[in-house]
């Protein structure tokens, strides 16, 4: 049983380092970001993130439906509106943590005609025993942002907590006002 797990966790690791989301699994998980994920992330900072390996798709989704702390969401000030959002590195943390055999790719980026936007669309998926799904999002950033990151990082970023959200991890954030 040990091996086969063992073998699992190996395979699911190198899927992810094979995608778009190998850069976050060779960073060390910090101290300060599982506190701020304790009641949602249910594992302890030491344990290897196996809650997912192995089980129907529907217990994963479950998992990724619940309401993120409020202590790992942040808020910026777009046009005189603030926002609030999750870090893509703490969405990243969350999926490994409660759905460790998923995916992710940059399916595009394009640029727009007149050169001054970028837009990225992102491929998550998860594999569940049962079944496995995906769900797909855009992020568009302007190139003269002057905000850290450049431009295709940026929506990237944006991509991909969409793409997440709407597997439903955070996607209570959308619809805060209207409760």
């Amino acid at each position: 049983m040990a091996t086969s797990l063992g073998l699992r966790l190996k395979a699911a690791t190198s899927t992810l380092r094979s995608g778009a989301a190998a850069s976050t699994l060779s960073r060390p998980f910090s101290l300060e970001l599982a506190k701020r994920c304790r009641g949602f992330c249910s594992e302890p900072e030491n344990d290897v993130p196996t809650s997912g390996i192995g089980r129907p798709l529907a217990k994963i989704l479950k998992e990724l439906n619940k309401k993120v702390p409020d202590s790992a969401i942040k808020t910026r000030v777009e046009d005189g509106f603030a926002m609030k959002y999750i870090p893509w590195h703490t969405v990243n943390r969350i999926m490994n943590l409660h759905a460790p055999e998923w995916s992710g790719e940059v399916r595009s980026v394009t640029y727009s005609p007149d050169g001054n936007t970028v837009t990225v669309a992102y491929r998550v998926t998860l594999y569940g025993t049962d079944a496995e799904i995906y769900r797909e999002s855009t992020g568009t950033t302007s190139v003269n942002d002057k905000g850290y990151g450049d431009a295709v990082q940026k929506a990237e970023a944006m991509a991909f907590r969409r793409a997440c959200a709407r597997l439903g991890l955070g996607l209570h954030l959308y619809h805060e006002d209207a409760l």
